[in-house]
């Protein structure tokens, strides 16, 4: 009985490592498509999520201050930073390389979308936000910073 629970162990062990290594292939830093941002995705409480680390023009010329969530629709938030906002939140890794059910914030707009985000490489992220349907939104591919 006891080698069978072992041999059961060893077997389901390293699967359930694997899975567990999987999802968190997603943490780290990532570039945008245009370089101009860095992100930093992590796990809290089984789910994930991004912030803003680095921005290529972290000022805004016009006030010489950092820039603003100034379009954002909640006005209680237009004065907190860009830099550090979590603009992503409540991924949810599916086992098969695609984290999704999260959302994405737009601080350009103000606008937030449903996303979901596939790793085509250890070094490349798809990250689509929509609306409504995945049919309806755009397509980002994001690299991974060094």
């Amino acid at each position: 009985m006891k080698k069978s629970i072992f041999l059961l162990l060893v077997i389901i062990a390293p699967a359930f490592l694997a899975a567990q290594t999987n999802a968190d292939a997603i943490e780290g830093q990532w570039y945008n498509e245009e370089k101009d941002a860095r992100f930093e995705i992590f796990e809290k409480n089984g789910k994930y999520f991004a912030k803003i680390v680095w921005l290529e023009e972290p000022i805004d010329p016009e006030t010489g201050e950092p820039k603003l969530d100034d379009e954002n629709p909640d006005e209680d938030l237009q004065d907190r930073p860009i830099k550090g906002l979590v603009f992503m939140k409540d991924f949810v890794y599916d086992g098969d390389d695609e984290w999704e059910d999260g959302e994405i914030y737009d601080p350009k707009s103000g606008k937030t979308y449903d996303c979901y985000i596939e790793m085509k490489s250890p070094d490349k992220l798809k990250v689509r936000g929509y609306i409504g349907i995945s049919l309806i939104g755009r397509t980002q591919y994001w690299t991974r910073a060094e």
